[in-house]
């Protein structure tokens, strides 16, 4: 091996030590060339997932991996809807794809590479609310929290079930998981106050 590859494997296992998921662009940026990728994923030393993306051979298997893989695929992209739901475990429903809310004007991935994406379209004002960021497989993924998931799936009744945001928001209700007042704040500012109004006020009234 050359004086050249020896720093870059190195330093490659340092990088996969800090992030057991990384991206090929992440890479070259930290001044790894392709040539030694290459080399490491023939070594065993580095698993190509798909396309550009990468991980650590004995990095731990998260059972929310995929929302770990698809936020690198969509560096811009929020986990939501029915992927977010099924990460707050407010759902049995286990989507095919991870559902990932985009801006109208930001680039969406293929459709056909791994792992499967489903993208939403949101305006600005709804991408900024209610963003958290949880680590999954050594990756910072942002997901949205569960009032303004509530609203999304309540929102956008074209997408998804009504069935389902209504069991989601008893879930929310009965194992305490938000207030009936965080999720009505944040069905107001998601502009699906009217249509979940019913549905929270039954939920929650004594009668």
């Amino acid at each position: 091996m050359s004086e050249t590859q020896q720093p870059q494997r190195t330093l490659l296992a340092q990088l996969l030590m800090q992030k057991p998921i990384v991206r090929a662009y992440e890479l070259r940026s930290e001044g790894i060339d392709p040539k030694t990728i290459s080399r490491a994923v023939a070594a065993g030393e580095l698993i190509r997932i798909s396309r550009g993306l990468y991980q650590r051979p004995d990095s731990d298997i998260d059972t929310h991996q995929a929302l770990a893989e698809a936020a690198k695929k969509v560096p811009r992209g929020v986990v939501a809807m029915v992927s977010a739901l099924a990460y707050h475990e407010l759902t049995d429903q286990m989507p095919r794809k991870v559902w990932m809310a985009v801006s109208v004007k930001d680039w969406s991935p293929s459709a056909s590479s791994y792992p499967p994406v489903r993208i939403v379209e949101f305006r600005d004002r709804y991408m900024q609310q209610g963003i958290e960021h949880h680590t999954i497989s050594g990756t910072r993924v942002p997901i949205y929290s569960i009032p303004k998931t509530l609203a999304d799936v309540f929102r956008n009744r074209k997408l998804v079930d009504r069935s389902v945001a209504v069991e989601a928001l008893r879930a929310t209700l009965d194992q305490r998981r938000a207030t009936p007042a965080s999720i009505a704040e944040a069905a107001m500012a998601g502009d699906a106050w009217n249509i979940m109004r019913p549905y929270l006020e039954a939920l929650t009234s004594n009668g």
